[in-house]
């Protein structure tokens, strides 16, 4: 059996699709009253159970004849103001996990973590498995928690449990436009006239389902593997999009300061309104830099075939088209 916690989530709810698909008993996990309405038609008929990873109890009881546990849940935000809820969920939410694990006799766990968590700092163009934590301002506050879930994650190696980590860079796919990396495709439908400097790693959402999916049949205990297709300019990356989406290319570039100004600006539209900032001063700080992740260990070691960008465009786009002509309050402010 295997139990996935944050299944209704955007990489979660693919991941128990590919098991699904391979006719391997698995129970999603979600919090209760989570929103189903993304979730693909297929795991509605799946055993879904409420099960909240700050919930310790609950865990431990859920995990009872489970052999594989896949952490999915956490929260994925650069909102200054969700840091106590980011380290909280992320940082605690594993750890209750771990323990869970050890107490109910788990076998494997899988923890879904970030390239985030390999740490950045200024000078740094390739990022591998083995790069190590350097305290940075380049680090924002989610970096810092799924470093620190790692580690939760390594003390339960340490303690007897079987673990294994992928780090995926940002993650695409058909989801919830207001969420998560979707925000970008949602950018482009409202047309925005702004761009910036920066670049993005990447990565299929389905291409991360079939790694943790390959994890799982060959037991890799110990290993951390980069999950990253490649990188591609922001602005490249817009404009492909544009195309795809029948949108107007953004036209206006903008600098560092202005952006800084842009960001504050925002976050303190987000504090009256009481929504999630589009961007933040954190996030500002890691446009300045381009990073790279090495995607190599995955290759050789999982034999990844990773899609390439225009087939992962060409299936999220046409999710998008629909999406925004069925719902035009998702491209309106």
């Amino acid at each position: 059996m295997v139990a996935i916690t944050g299944a209704n989530g955007l990489l979660g709810s693919y991941i128990a699709m590919k098991f699904i698909a391979q006719r391997i008993p698995a129970v999603a996990l979600k919090r209760e009253n989570s929103d189903l309405s993304f979730v693909d038609d297929s795991l509605k008929q799946v055993e879904w159970k409420n099960c909240d990873v700050l919930d310790s109890n609950s865990l431990i009881e859920v995990f009872q004849n489970t052999e594989t546990v896949i952490h999915c849940a956490a929260i994925v935000s650069f909102d200054p103001r969700a840091r106590k809820k980011i380290f909280k969920t992320n940082v605690q939410g594993t750890k209750n996990v771990v323990n869970a694990c050890l107490s109910a006799g788990v076998k494997h766990l899988i923890f879904i973590s970030s390239v985030a968590a390999l740490g950045r700092k200024k000078g740094s163009l390739k990022i591998d498995e083995q790069s190590q934590w350097v305290e940075s301002d380049l680090n924002s506050d989610y970096a810092k928690s799924k470093y620190l879930s790692e580690l939760e994650v390594y003390r339960g190696q340490e303690e007897g449990l079987n673990i294994s980590i992928i780090n995926p860079s940002v993650i695409l796919a058909p989801s919830d436009p207001n969420k998560s990396s979707a925000q970008i495709f949602n950018y482009v439908q409202r047309e925005r006239s702004f761009y910036t400097d920066g670049s993005v790693n990447y990565v299929d959402v389905r291409d991360v389902a079939e790694m943790v999916y390959k994890l799982y049949e060959a037991k890799l205990f110990g290993e951390k593997i980069i999950s990253s297709a490649g990188h591609v300019n922001l602005k490249e990356l817009i404009d492909l999009i544009a195309v795809r989406l029948n949108k107007k290319k953004p036209s206006i570039k903008i600098g560092a300061q202005v952006l800084q100004l842009a960001a504050w600006i925002e976050e303190m539209r987000c504090r009256v309104t009481g929504t999630e900032a589009l961007i933040s001063r954190q996030s500002v700080k890691m446009s300045k830099e381009s990073f790279s992740y090495e995607n190599k260990k995955s290759i050789d070691l999982m034999h990844m075939n990773y899609r390439s960008l225009t087939e992962t465009l060409d299936w999220c786009c046409a999710h998008y088209l629909k999406a925004f002509s069925t719902n035009k309050s998702l491209s309106q402010d």
